[in-house]
Protein backbone atom coordinates (compact mmCIF):
# COMPACT_ATOMS: atom_id res chain seq x y z
CA UNK A 1 0.00 0.00 0.00
CA UNK A 2 2.84 2.40 0.87
CA UNK A 3 4.58 1.71 -2.44
CA UNK A 4 1.33 2.11 -4.34
CA UNK A 5 0.52 5.45 -2.66
CA UNK A 6 4.04 6.75 -3.20
CA UNK A 7 3.94 5.81 -6.88
CA UNK A 8 0.59 7.55 -7.33
CA UNK A 9 1.96 10.77 -5.82
CA UNK A 10 5.15 10.59 -7.89
CA UNK A 11 3.15 9.95 -11.07
CA UNK A 12 0.93 12.91 -10.25
CA UNK A 13 3.93 15.18 -9.78
CA UNK A 14 5.52 13.93 -13.00
CA UNK A 15 2.31 14.60 -14.91
CA UNK A 16 2.30 18.17 -13.61
CA UNK A 17 5.91 18.61 -14.77
CA UNK A 18 5.15 17.06 -18.16
CA UNK A 19 2.17 19.36 -18.56
CA UNK A 20 4.43 22.34 -17.97
CA UNK A 21 7.02 21.04 -20.48
CA UNK A 22 4.34 20.40 -23.07
CA UNK A 23 3.00 23.92 -22.67
CA UNK A 24 6.52 25.31 -22.78
CA UNK A 25 7.34 23.44 -26.02
CA UNK A 26 3.94 24.27 -27.52
CA UNK A 27 4.86 27.93 -27.21
CA UNK A 28 8.25 27.33 -28.86
CA UNK A 29 7.72 30.24 -31.25
CA UNK A 30 7.82 32.59 -28.26
CA UNK A 31 10.50 30.74 -26.31
CA UNK A 32 12.98 33.62 -26.37
CA UNK A 33 10.40 35.97 -24.88
CA UNK A 34 9.35 33.37 -22.30
CA UNK A 35 12.94 32.79 -21.23
CA UNK A 36 13.49 36.52 -20.92
CA UNK A 37 10.39 36.92 -18.75
CA UNK A 38 11.48 34.06 -16.50
CA UNK A 39 14.95 35.58 -16.18
CA UNK A 40 13.32 38.77 -14.92
CA UNK A 41 11.03 36.80 -12.59
CA UNK A 42 13.98 34.78 -11.32
CA UNK A 43 16.05 37.90 -10.71
CA UNK A 44 13.18 39.51 -8.77
CA UNK A 45 12.74 36.32 -6.70
CA UNK A 46 16.45 36.31 -5.85
CA UNK A 47 16.30 39.98 -4.81
CA UNK A 48 13.29 39.20 -2.62
CA UNK A 49 15.06 36.25 -1.01
CA UNK A 50 18.15 38.33 -0.24
CA UNK A 51 16.08 41.16 1.19
CA UNK A 52 13.73 39.08 3.37
CA UNK A 53 15.71 36.02 4.43
CA UNK A 54 17.12 35.62 7.94
CA UNK A 55 19.38 32.76 6.87
CA UNK A 56 21.46 32.96 3.71
CA UNK A 57 22.48 29.32 4.17
CA UNK A 58 18.85 28.32 3.74
CA UNK A 59 18.19 30.42 0.62
CA UNK A 60 21.54 29.77 -1.10
CA UNK A 61 20.33 26.63 -2.99
CA UNK A 62 17.34 28.57 -4.31
CA UNK A 63 19.57 31.39 -5.53
CA UNK A 64 21.90 28.95 -7.30
CA UNK A 65 19.06 26.99 -8.94
CA UNK A 66 17.14 30.10 -10.02
CA UNK A 67 20.20 31.82 -11.50
CA UNK A 68 21.41 28.71 -13.32
CA UNK A 69 17.97 27.58 -14.52
CA UNK A 70 15.62 30.61 -14.51
CA UNK A 71 12.56 28.80 -15.88
CA UNK A 72 12.68 25.59 -13.87
CA UNK A 73 14.17 27.26 -10.80
CA UNK A 74 11.54 30.01 -10.64
CA UNK A 75 8.69 27.55 -11.09
CA UNK A 76 10.09 25.23 -8.43
CA UNK A 77 10.41 28.10 -5.99
CA UNK A 78 6.87 29.29 -6.63
CA UNK A 79 5.61 25.72 -6.01
CA UNK A 80 7.87 24.70 -3.11
CA UNK A 81 9.38 27.74 -1.48
CA UNK A 82 6.44 30.10 -1.77
CA UNK A 83 3.69 27.73 -0.74
CA UNK A 84 2.85 29.68 2.44
CA UNK A 85 1.01 32.15 0.21
CA UNK A 86 -0.68 29.61 -2.04
CA UNK A 87 -1.35 26.42 -0.05
CA UNK A 88 -4.91 26.02 1.19
CA UNK A 89 -3.71 23.74 3.99
CA UNK A 90 -1.05 26.15 5.23
CA UNK A 91 -3.44 29.10 5.06
CA UNK A 92 -5.83 27.26 7.37
CA UNK A 93 -3.06 26.59 9.86
CA UNK A 94 -1.97 30.24 9.76
CA UNK A 95 -5.53 31.39 10.52
CA UNK A 96 -5.88 28.85 13.32
CA UNK A 97 -2.56 29.96 14.87
CA UNK A 98 -3.72 33.59 14.85
CA UNK A 99 -6.95 32.68 16.67
CA UNK A 100 -5.21 30.51 19.26
CA UNK A 101 -2.84 33.25 20.45
CA UNK A 102 -5.59 34.58 22.72
CA UNK A 103 -5.20 31.45 24.86
CA UNK A 104 -1.44 31.76 25.39
CA UNK A 105 -1.35 34.44 28.09
CA UNK A 106 1.77 35.15 30.11
CA UNK A 107 1.36 35.55 33.88
CA UNK A 108 2.60 39.09 34.51
CA UNK A 109 4.04 38.31 37.94
CA UNK A 110 6.29 35.66 36.37
CA UNK A 111 7.02 38.02 33.46
CA UNK A 112 8.29 40.63 35.90
CA UNK A 113 10.59 38.10 37.58
CA UNK A 114 12.26 37.18 34.28
CA UNK A 115 12.40 40.64 32.72
CA UNK A 116 16.21 40.61 32.80
CA UNK A 117 16.52 37.07 31.41
CA UNK A 118 17.02 37.51 27.66
CA UNK A 119 16.59 33.80 26.79
CA UNK A 120 13.24 33.52 28.54
CA UNK A 121 12.06 36.91 27.31
CA UNK A 122 12.64 35.79 23.72
CA UNK A 123 10.17 32.93 24.22
CA UNK A 124 7.50 35.06 25.90
CA UNK A 125 7.83 38.17 23.73
CA UNK A 126 8.50 36.72 20.28
CA UNK A 127 7.36 33.09 20.20
CA UNK A 128 4.41 34.00 22.45
CA UNK A 129 4.38 30.89 24.62
CA UNK A 130 4.09 31.50 28.37
CA UNK A 131 6.80 30.70 30.90
CA UNK A 132 5.40 28.81 33.91
CA UNK A 133 6.65 27.75 37.34
CA UNK A 134 3.89 25.56 38.80
CA UNK A 135 5.06 22.25 37.36
CA UNK A 136 6.55 18.88 38.09
CA UNK A 137 8.77 17.47 35.33
CA UNK A 138 10.03 13.93 34.83
CA UNK A 139 12.75 13.11 32.33
CA UNK A 140 13.04 9.69 30.66
CA UNK A 141 16.42 8.63 29.32
CA UNK A 142 14.91 5.90 27.11
CA UNK A 143 11.57 5.48 25.39
CA UNK A 144 10.56 2.28 27.17
CA UNK A 145 10.54 4.03 30.56
CA UNK A 146 8.33 6.79 29.18
CA UNK A 147 5.99 4.21 27.65
CA UNK A 148 5.35 2.61 31.06
CA UNK A 149 4.20 5.94 32.50
CA UNK A 150 2.23 6.83 29.37
CA UNK A 151 0.11 3.70 29.88
CA UNK A 152 -0.40 4.49 33.58
CA UNK A 153 -1.54 8.04 32.87
CA UNK A 154 -3.79 6.98 29.97
CA UNK A 155 -5.60 4.59 32.29
CA UNK A 156 -6.35 7.49 34.65
CA UNK A 157 -8.02 9.64 31.95
CA UNK A 158 -11.44 10.98 32.89
CA UNK A 159 -12.30 13.65 30.30
CA UNK A 160 -10.13 13.70 27.19
CA UNK A 161 -7.00 12.34 25.50
CA UNK A 162 -5.18 14.16 22.69
CA UNK A 163 -2.43 12.48 20.64
CA UNK A 164 -0.38 14.18 17.91
CA UNK A 165 2.44 12.10 16.41
CA UNK A 166 4.53 12.01 13.26
CA UNK A 167 4.53 8.20 13.24
CA UNK A 168 1.99 5.70 14.52
CA UNK A 169 2.83 2.12 13.66
CA UNK A 170 0.81 -0.96 14.72
CA UNK A 171 2.80 -3.15 17.08
CA UNK A 172 3.12 -3.74 20.79
CA UNK A 173 3.34 -0.04 21.69
CA UNK A 174 0.39 1.15 19.61
CA UNK A 175 -1.73 -1.92 20.33
CA UNK A 176 -1.48 -1.37 24.08
CA UNK A 177 -2.36 2.30 23.70
CA UNK A 178 -5.22 1.63 21.30
CA UNK A 179 -6.86 -0.87 23.64
CA UNK A 180 -6.84 1.72 26.42
CA UNK A 181 -8.24 4.38 24.08
CA UNK A 182 -11.09 2.10 22.97
CA UNK A 183 -11.96 1.36 26.58
CA UNK A 184 -11.83 5.02 27.54
CA UNK A 185 -14.17 6.00 24.71
CA UNK A 186 -16.71 3.50 26.06
CA UNK A 187 -16.46 5.29 29.41
CA UNK A 188 -17.21 8.68 27.86
CA UNK A 189 -13.66 9.99 27.44
CA UNK A 190 -13.13 12.16 24.35
CA UNK A 191 -10.23 10.88 22.24
CA UNK A 192 -8.66 12.78 19.34
CA UNK A 193 -5.67 11.76 17.21
CA UNK A 194 -3.56 13.65 14.65
CA UNK A 195 -0.92 11.79 12.67
CA UNK A 196 1.22 12.77 9.72
CA UNK A 197 0.33 11.07 6.45
CA UNK A 198 3.91 10.87 5.16
CA UNK A 199 5.19 9.69 8.52
CA UNK A 200 2.66 6.85 8.53
CA UNK A 201 2.76 5.96 4.84
CA UNK A 202 4.49 2.66 5.61
CA UNK A 203 2.34 1.76 8.60
CA UNK A 204 -1.29 2.87 8.23
CA UNK A 205 -3.71 2.36 5.37
CA UNK A 206 -5.62 5.34 3.97
CA UNK A 207 -8.85 4.11 5.54
CA UNK A 208 -7.40 4.01 9.07
CA UNK A 209 -9.32 7.11 10.29
CA UNK A 210 -12.56 5.30 9.40
CA UNK A 211 -11.42 2.32 11.45
CA UNK A 212 -10.74 4.59 14.43
CA UNK A 213 -14.10 6.29 13.91
CA UNK A 214 -15.82 2.93 14.45
CA UNK A 215 -14.22 2.84 17.89
CA UNK A 216 -15.49 6.35 18.62
CA UNK A 217 -12.05 7.92 18.16
CA UNK A 218 -11.84 11.17 16.17
CA UNK A 219 -8.86 11.37 13.81
CA UNK A 220 -7.19 13.87 11.47
CA UNK A 221 -4.52 12.94 8.94
CA UNK A 222 -2.11 15.84 8.56
CA UNK A 223 -1.38 17.00 5.00
CA UNK A 224 -2.66 13.94 3.14
CA UNK A 225 -0.63 12.87 0.13
CA UNK A 226 -2.34 13.02 -3.22
CA UNK A 227 -1.23 13.36 -6.85
CA UNK A 228 -2.15 17.05 -6.96
CA UNK A 229 -0.65 18.04 -3.61
CA UNK A 230 2.47 19.46 -5.23
CA UNK A 231 5.45 20.11 -3.03
CA UNK A 232 3.44 21.36 -0.07
CA UNK A 233 4.12 17.76 1.04
CA UNK A 234 7.49 19.15 2.16
CA UNK A 235 5.93 20.63 5.33
CA UNK A 236 5.22 17.83 7.81
CA UNK A 237 3.83 17.58 11.34
CA UNK A 238 6.83 16.20 13.23
CA UNK A 239 5.42 16.87 16.72
CA UNK A 240 5.04 14.28 19.46
CA UNK A 241 2.37 15.30 21.96
CA UNK A 242 0.17 13.36 24.38
CA UNK A 243 -2.18 15.38 26.61
CA UNK A 244 -4.42 13.75 29.19
CA UNK A 245 -7.26 15.72 30.84
CA UNK A 246 -5.24 18.93 30.48
CA UNK A 247 -3.43 17.82 33.61
CA UNK A 248 -0.45 15.86 32.31
CA UNK A 249 1.45 15.85 29.01
CA UNK A 250 4.23 13.83 27.38
CA UNK A 251 6.58 14.95 24.63
CA UNK A 252 10.11 14.35 23.39
CA UNK A 253 11.68 12.24 20.67
CA UNK A 254 9.59 9.09 20.78
CA UNK A 255 6.91 8.29 18.23
CA UNK A 256 4.40 5.50 18.72
CA UNK A 257 6.22 2.58 17.15
CA UNK A 258 8.04 -0.40 18.64
CA UNK A 259 11.58 0.62 17.71
CA UNK A 260 11.20 3.71 19.92
CA UNK A 261 10.89 1.40 22.94
CA UNK A 262 13.63 -0.94 21.67
CA UNK A 263 11.48 -3.69 20.26
CA UNK A 264 12.68 -4.94 16.90
CA UNK A 265 15.17 -2.14 16.21
CA UNK A 266 17.30 -2.97 13.17
CA UNK A 267 19.93 -0.33 13.90
CA UNK A 268 21.12 -1.34 17.34
CA UNK A 269 20.00 0.22 20.60
CA UNK A 270 17.50 3.02 19.96
CA UNK A 271 18.49 5.86 22.30
CA UNK A 272 15.60 8.22 22.68
CA UNK A 273 14.01 10.31 25.38
CA UNK A 274 10.83 11.96 26.62
CA UNK A 275 9.54 14.31 29.28
CA UNK A 276 6.37 14.27 31.33
CA UNK A 277 5.00 17.49 32.76
CA UNK A 278 2.28 17.87 35.38
CA UNK A 279 1.21 21.47 35.91
CA UNK A 280 0.44 24.78 34.25
CA UNK A 281 2.77 24.12 31.29
CA UNK A 282 0.43 21.40 30.03
CA UNK A 283 -1.83 24.16 28.75
CA UNK A 284 0.68 25.11 26.05
CA UNK A 285 0.67 21.55 24.69
CA UNK A 286 -3.15 21.53 24.80
CA UNK A 287 -3.30 24.77 22.79
CA UNK A 288 -0.73 23.43 20.30
CA UNK A 289 -2.86 20.36 19.66
CA UNK A 290 -6.18 22.22 19.41
CA UNK A 291 -4.63 24.81 17.08
CA UNK A 292 -3.69 22.10 14.60
CA UNK A 293 -7.02 20.29 15.10
CA UNK A 294 -9.11 23.39 14.42
CA UNK A 295 -7.10 24.18 11.29
CA UNK A 296 -8.56 21.03 9.73
CA UNK A 297 -11.91 20.69 11.55
CA UNK A 298 -12.74 24.42 11.77
CA UNK A 299 -14.80 23.80 14.92
CA UNK A 300 -14.15 27.28 16.39
CA UNK A 301 -14.47 25.72 19.82
CA UNK A 302 -13.53 27.44 23.06
CA UNK A 303 -10.20 25.99 24.18
CA UNK A 304 -10.84 26.97 27.80
CA UNK A 305 -13.05 23.94 28.40
CA UNK A 306 -9.93 21.77 28.06
CA UNK A 307 -7.91 23.75 30.60
CA UNK A 308 -7.28 22.06 33.93
CA UNK A 309 -7.42 24.36 36.95
CA UNK A 310 -4.56 23.52 39.29
CA UNK A 311 -5.69 24.63 42.74
CA UNK A 312 -2.54 23.62 44.64
CA UNK A 313 1.04 24.62 44.09
CA UNK A 314 3.04 21.75 42.61
CA UNK A 315 6.55 23.12 42.35
CA UNK A 316 7.94 26.61 42.29
CA UNK A 317 11.61 26.20 41.40
CA UNK A 318 12.74 27.10 37.94
CA UNK A 319 10.96 28.02 34.72
CA UNK A 320 9.69 25.94 31.83
CA UNK A 321 7.97 26.70 28.56
CA UNK A 322 6.68 24.20 26.01
CA UNK A 323 6.64 25.93 22.63
CA UNK A 324 5.63 25.22 19.07
CA UNK A 325 7.86 25.60 16.03
CA UNK A 326 6.09 26.47 12.79
CA UNK A 327 7.46 27.20 9.30
CA UNK A 328 4.68 29.75 8.81
CA UNK A 329 5.91 32.74 10.82
CA UNK A 330 8.95 35.00 10.81
CA UNK A 331 10.62 33.45 13.87
CA UNK A 332 12.94 30.47 13.51
CA UNK A 333 11.98 29.49 17.05
CA UNK A 334 13.85 26.23 17.53
CA UNK A 335 17.04 27.53 15.92
CA UNK A 336 16.96 30.74 17.95
CA UNK A 337 16.38 28.98 21.26
CA UNK A 338 19.27 26.63 20.50
CA UNK A 339 21.48 29.60 19.56
CA UNK A 340 20.60 31.42 22.78
CA UNK A 341 21.62 28.38 24.84
CA UNK A 342 24.90 28.06 22.91
CA UNK A 343 25.75 31.76 23.01
CA UNK A 344 25.05 32.06 26.75
CA UNK A 345 26.97 28.93 27.76
CA UNK A 346 29.99 29.49 30.01
CA UNK A 347 31.10 26.05 31.17
CA UNK A 348 29.67 23.32 28.93
CA UNK A 349 26.99 22.46 26.43
CA UNK A 350 26.07 18.86 25.56
CA UNK A 351 23.92 18.15 22.51
CA UNK A 352 22.24 14.99 21.25
CA UNK A 353 20.81 14.88 17.71
CA UNK A 354 20.14 12.15 15.14
CA UNK A 355 21.07 14.49 12.27
CA UNK A 356 23.74 17.18 12.11
CA UNK A 357 22.96 19.35 9.07
CA UNK A 358 23.33 22.97 10.12
CA UNK A 359 23.58 26.44 8.64
CA UNK A 360 26.40 28.94 9.07
CA UNK A 361 24.74 30.64 12.07
CA UNK A 362 24.68 27.39 14.03
CA UNK A 363 28.15 26.39 12.79
CA UNK A 364 29.65 29.72 13.88
CA UNK A 365 27.90 29.70 17.26
CA UNK A 366 29.16 26.20 18.11
CA UNK A 367 32.68 27.02 16.88
CA UNK A 368 32.84 30.30 18.79
CA UNK A 369 31.62 28.61 21.99
CA UNK A 370 34.42 26.05 21.73
CA UNK A 371 36.99 28.78 21.03
CA UNK A 372 36.00 30.77 24.10
CA UNK A 373 36.61 27.70 26.29
CA UNK A 374 33.15 26.13 26.52
CA UNK A 375 33.18 22.30 26.54
CA UNK A 376 31.02 21.64 23.45
CA UNK A 377 30.11 17.99 22.89
CA UNK A 378 27.70 16.67 20.26
CA UNK A 379 26.44 13.07 20.11
CA UNK A 380 25.28 11.62 16.78
CA UNK A 381 24.31 8.04 15.84
CA UNK A 382 26.86 5.27 15.59
CA UNK A 383 24.55 3.32 13.28
CA UNK A 384 22.62 5.41 10.70
CA UNK A 385 18.97 5.15 9.72
CA UNK A 386 19.53 7.10 6.47
CA UNK A 387 22.93 6.74 4.77
CA UNK A 388 22.80 9.95 2.73
CA UNK A 389 21.83 12.02 5.76
CA UNK A 390 24.52 10.22 7.77
CA UNK A 391 27.13 11.20 5.19
CA UNK A 392 25.98 14.81 5.46
CA UNK A 393 26.24 14.69 9.26
CA UNK A 394 29.81 13.43 8.96
CA UNK A 395 30.74 16.31 6.67
CA UNK A 396 29.49 18.89 9.19
CA UNK A 397 31.16 16.97 12.03
CA UNK A 398 34.45 17.33 10.18
CA UNK A 399 34.12 21.12 10.03
CA UNK A 400 33.16 21.35 13.71
CA UNK A 401 36.01 19.12 14.90
CA UNK A 402 38.50 21.40 13.15
CA UNK A 403 37.04 24.29 15.20
CA UNK A 404 37.45 22.51 18.55
CA UNK A 405 33.98 20.99 18.96
CA UNK A 406 33.98 17.39 20.19
CA UNK A 407 31.74 15.02 18.21
CA UNK A 408 30.84 11.52 19.41
CA UNK A 409 29.21 8.54 17.73
CA UNK A 410 26.88 6.47 19.91
CA UNK A 411 28.49 3.03 19.78
CA UNK A 412 25.48 0.82 20.73
CA UNK A 413 23.26 2.06 17.89
CA UNK A 414 21.04 4.96 16.86
CA UNK A 415 20.55 8.28 18.67
CA UNK A 416 17.10 9.78 18.13
CA UNK A 417 16.99 12.08 21.19
CA UNK A 418 17.00 15.83 20.58
CA UNK A 419 18.55 17.32 23.73
CA UNK A 420 20.46 20.45 24.73
CA UNK A 421 21.81 20.90 28.27
CA UNK A 422 24.14 23.64 29.47
CA UNK A 423 25.88 24.84 32.66
CA UNK A 424 23.55 22.84 34.99
CA UNK A 425 21.03 25.62 34.37
CA UNK A 426 19.39 25.27 30.95
CA UNK A 427 17.99 22.43 28.89
CA UNK A 428 15.74 21.80 25.93
CA UNK A 429 14.00 18.53 25.10
CA UNK A 430 11.67 18.07 22.16
CA UNK A 431 11.28 17.01 18.54
CA UNK A 432 13.62 19.52 16.84
CA UNK A 433 16.60 17.92 15.12
CA UNK A 434 19.69 19.88 14.14
CA UNK A 435 18.80 19.83 10.46
CA UNK A 436 17.09 22.11 7.95
CA UNK A 437 13.91 20.04 7.91
CA UNK A 438 13.23 20.47 11.61
CA UNK A 439 14.50 24.03 11.84
CA UNK A 440 12.85 25.45 8.71
CA UNK A 441 10.24 23.12 7.18
CA UNK A 442 8.38 21.06 9.78
CA UNK A 443 5.90 21.73 12.55
CA UNK A 444 7.80 20.86 15.73
CA UNK A 445 7.67 21.35 19.48
CA UNK A 446 10.11 21.66 22.34
CA UNK A 447 10.29 22.28 26.07
CA UNK A 448 12.70 24.92 27.33
CA UNK A 449 13.77 24.52 30.97
CA UNK A 450 15.77 26.73 33.26
CA UNK A 451 16.90 25.96 36.84
CA UNK A 452 14.57 22.96 37.19
CA UNK A 453 15.57 19.85 39.12
CA UNK A 454 15.54 17.38 36.24
CA UNK A 455 18.34 19.25 34.44
CA UNK A 456 20.72 17.33 36.71
CA UNK A 457 19.27 14.04 35.40
CA UNK A 458 19.52 15.23 31.81
CA UNK A 459 23.19 16.08 32.29
CA UNK A 460 23.88 12.69 33.90
CA UNK A 461 22.16 10.93 31.00
CA UNK A 462 24.20 12.88 28.46
CA UNK A 463 27.47 12.06 30.24
CA UNK A 464 26.49 8.38 30.40
CA UNK A 465 25.69 8.44 26.67
CA UNK A 466 29.02 10.10 25.89
CA UNK A 467 30.80 7.40 27.88
CA UNK A 468 29.14 4.80 25.65
CA UNK A 469 30.27 6.64 22.52
CA UNK A 470 33.60 7.16 20.78
CA UNK A 471 35.02 10.56 19.93
CA UNK A 472 35.64 11.29 16.29
CA UNK A 473 39.04 12.59 15.28
CA UNK A 474 40.29 14.21 12.08
CA UNK A 475 41.72 10.83 11.13
CA UNK A 476 38.32 9.11 11.54
CA UNK A 477 36.63 11.47 9.10
CA UNK A 478 39.35 11.57 6.47
CA UNK A 479 37.78 10.99 3.08
CA UNK A 480 38.54 10.66 -0.61
CA UNK A 481 38.28 13.60 -3.04
CA UNK A 482 35.25 11.93 -4.64
CA UNK A 483 33.44 11.71 -1.30
CA UNK A 484 34.31 15.35 -0.59
CA UNK A 485 32.67 16.42 -3.84
CA UNK A 486 29.61 14.29 -3.09
CA UNK A 487 29.24 15.78 0.40
CA UNK A 488 29.66 19.31 -0.94
CA UNK A 489 26.86 18.77 -3.45
CA UNK A 490 24.67 17.28 -0.72
CA UNK A 491 25.32 20.30 1.52
CA UNK A 492 24.25 22.57 -1.32
CA UNK A 493 20.83 20.93 -1.67
CA UNK A 494 20.37 20.07 2.03
CA UNK A 495 18.02 23.02 2.73
CA UNK A 496 15.61 21.69 0.08
CA UNK A 497 15.44 18.15 1.50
Amino acid sequence: MAIKRTLIVIIGLLLQILLFLFTYLYLADHIVLINFLYEIIGFLIVLGLIRNSKSYSYILPWIVIILLFPVVGSLLYLIIGYNKKTSRILKKIINSEKKSKQYLVQDQEIREKVKNNSGIRYITDYIHYPITTNNDIKYYKVGELAFEDMLKELKKAKKFIFLEYFIIKPGKMWNYILEILKEKVKNGVEVRIIYDDLGCINSLETSYPKKLKKYGIECIVFNELNPLSGFVINNRDHRKILVIDGKVAFSGGINIADEYINIGSKIGHWKDNAVKVLGDAVWSYTVMFLTMWNAFKNDNENFEKYKYKFTKEIKNRGYISPYGETPLDEEIAGQNIYLNIINQANDYIYISTPYLIIDTDMMNALSLAAKRGVDVKIIIPGIPDKKIVYSLSESYAELLIKEGVKVYKYTPGFIHAKVFVSDDKKANVGTINLDYRSLYLNFECGMYMENVECIKEIKEDMIDTINKSFELTKKDIKKSPLKSIKQSLLRLIAPLM
